[in-house]
């Protein structure tokens, strides 16, 4: 039974891995936040997002895993600064549908691929197309991990592709050593963070991350560019995040957590369908709120 939950546990952290999650979670609640700095002078959102994955043994050591990741975002973006109505923007959309395999290559190695295929838009379902509205996520991943050693260690290698998320292409490289009883760090890309273990129920960490969001867009929105009217197809914000994150274990499985960050930097671009930037709005968000429940093993 021990190793039936160890083989999940390292499963499903590499497979969430391409969300920036990071985590071995079986289902999430989360609500962010991004407020603006003062009322009507730049952009702000906040997203609610649920995630649930389902592992499936398909023999010894090998795992196949099916799941759903969901964002309503409510988008707010000052129409004086993009100069159309921006209540075209006000709603977005994104699912991606999670598809996993994991195996064991040696006694030390564990290999995970993961595909999403899924949507981001501002379209109404009844407007949705494959061509237009689809996207596909995904990653590859080495996970060599040594939490149950004297002195407990894990390094995940790979690279994670995002069609939904803030940075299209990222490598994924995760070290995380626990030095003391009541402290451990991880270092890498995505995320990196020092955590102070408090008791058995609480931790505090300070964590530096990259974040943000991608969505596709269907309601005819133009800029202003040099030769007349341009078509934006897709937004994109990116943003890098420093700050700290509380957590509180309810019971063994079940977990709350929040984040209060600063934002140390935030771009937020419209493009057209050939990747080249038309509008570029100036950012001065300062603060970003992340809170949520969730079940892992």
């Amino acid at each position: 039974m021990l190793k039936k939950i160890r083989i999940i546990t390292c499963l499903l952290l590499i497979i969430t891995g391409v969300s920036q999650a990071q985590i071995s979670e079986l289902a999430r609640l989360e609500y962010v936040g991004l407020p603006e700095r003062a009322e009507n002078t730049g952009t702000s959102f906040n997203r609610f997002r649920g995630a649930a994955n389902y592992p499936i043994k398909l023999k010894e050591d090998t795992y196949f895993v099916i799941g759903a990741d969901y964002s309503y975002i409510d988008f707010n973006v000052d129409q004086d600064l993009v100069g159309f109505n921006s209540d075209r923007l006000d709603r977005f959309q994104l699912l991606n549908i999670n598809l996993g395999y994991t195996t064991k290559i040696n006694k030390d190695w564990r290999i995970a691929v993961q595909i999403q295929p899924g949507f981001s838009t501002n379209a109404t379902v009844k407007e949705l197309s494959l061509r237009d509205n689809g996207l596909i996520s995904g990653g590859l991943f080495f996970l060599n991990d040594k939490k149950k050693e004297k002195i407990p260690h894990q390094l995940i290698l790979g690279i994670s592709v995002s069609g939904t998320g803030g940075f299209p292409v990222l490598p994924f490289i995760s070290y995380y050593r626990k030095f003391h009883p009541k402290w451990s760090y991880k270092v890498g890309v995505p995320k990196m963070n020092i955590q102070y273990h408090i008791s058995t129920k609480n931790r505090l960490k300070f964590v530096v991350r990259l974040d943000g969001f991608r969505t596709n867009l269907q309601r005819d929105v133009f800029v202003e560019g040099e030769s007349g009217p341009q078509k934006v197809d897709f937004l994109r914000q990116r943003l890098v995040l420093g700050g700290l994150r509380y957590e509180y274990k309810f019971t063994k499985n079940l977990e709350y957590y929040m984040n209060v960050s600063y934002v140390i930097d935030n771009s937020l671009e419209f493009r057209d369908r050939s990747r080249n930037t038309l509008l570029e709005l100036p950012e001065d968000n300062i603060f970003y709120l992340k809170t949520g429940i969730r079940f892992k093993l």
